[in-house]
């Protein structure tokens, strides 16, 4: 039987951004002991894993950073020969250039493995909305259908996959955020892989925008320097 420690037990999938972070901190605030992993997966953008660190470390969480190899895949994320999307809508519903190939079912398998490890019985991954109009492997369907799959291999059969963020907008999580007082100072969203936020990818135009719905100036662009 489960002791009370084992099921407060949590596994975070942290990528730096501010959706992650923002699921860190609601995690945290349910009161869940939580352990991160961090993946470096030869993205071009490298500095989120330098922001997901400094919110782990922020917050005294125990955190595996994880070399692995993704660059075979067709994304402008992995490809630096590919040119990073500024212009997708959101709601464009075709799979994005900076889609990577299954990222999301070799997060899981590796948080899998550390949960069932650990006596963890909740999995935490902050998939939203905007994700899911174009990332296959961000649509509640496939969370619903990879846990299914994996608890038919695994020795223990309740280990949960959380998706908090899966019906907000990127606008919504943010207050969510500031609710909670995430730092989104010290996020990186940026698919550049610059010094500092290029401002015209499509994943930093969605940040300032649903900061500007807000009323607000992104604060990691006032304050980028301080890292």
């Amino acid at each position: 039987m489960n002791n009370i420690s084992d099921i407060k037990k949590a596994v975070i999938l942290l990528s730096g951004g501010l959706d992650s972070t923002t699921t860190l901190y609601l995690a945290k605030s349910q009161g869940y002991d939580l352990r991160a992993i961090i993946f470096n997966y030869n993205q071009r953008h490298k500095r989120e894993l330098e922001y997901a660190q400094k919110i782990a470390a922020h917050n005294g969480i125990a955190y595996h950073l994880l070399n692995i190899d993704l660059s075979w895949t067709k994304s402008s994320l992995t490809d630096r020969t590919m040119q990073v999307p500024c212009n997708r809508n959101v709601s464009d519903k075709e799979v994005p250039l900076t889609y990577v190939s299954a990222r999301n079912i070799v997060f899981l398998s590796y948080a899998f493995s550390l949960a069932e490890s650990i006596n963890a019985k909740k999995i935490f991954i902050g998939a939203h909305i905007q994700d899911y109009s174009g990332y296959p492997d961000c649509r509640p369907e496939f969370f619903d259908s990879f846990q299914k799959a994996f608890h038919a291999g695994m020795k223990y059969k309740d280990i949960e996959i959380v998706t908090p963020l899966i019906d907000k907008s990127k606008k919504e999580i943010i207050e969510t955020g500031l609710n909670l007082g995430v730092p989104f100072q010290y996020t990186w969203s940026c698919y550049q892989g610059g010094e500092f936020p290029c401002e015209q990818c499509d994943s930093c135009r969605f940040r300032m925008k649903a900061f500007e719905e807000l009323g607000m100036k992104d604060p990691l662009l006032a304050d980028s320097k301080l890292i």
